[in-house]
C-alpha cells in the first residue's frame, strides 16, 4: 500500500466518522419554520408539556434536532 492510498483511506474513514456528529448538531430549520416553532411558550403550552417532547431537548416531530427548548412551542403541540 503506497502512502497516498493509505492517506486516502485514513482521511476517508475520518470523514465518514464525522457524518453522525454533523447530523447530531444540525437544526431542522425547514421543519421548524413549517411547524411555526419558537423558543417561547404560547400561553400555558410549552414543549415540556407536550406528548411529542423527548427530554432533555428533543422532539419526535423534529428528527435529529437536539436544540428544542423545553419552554418552546409549535403548532404540533399536544398535551401530555
Amino acid at each position: 500500500m503506497n502512502p497516498s492510498r493509505r492517506n486516502l483511506l485514513k482521511y476517508g474513514g475520518l470523514s465518514l466518522a464525522m457524518i453522525p456528529i454533523v447530523a447530531i448538531a444540525a437544526k431542522n430549520d425547514g421543519m421548524r419554520s413549517s411547524m411555526k416553532y419558537k423558543d417561547s411558550p404560547e400561553g400555558d403550552k410549552e414543549c415540556s408539556g407536550c406528548v411529542q417532547f423527548v427530554a432533555p431537548n428533543a422532539c419526535k416531530i423534529f428528527p435529529g434536532d437536539t436544540e428544542i427548548s423545553p419552554k418552546g412551542y409549535c403548532v404540533a403541540w399536544v398535551k401530555k
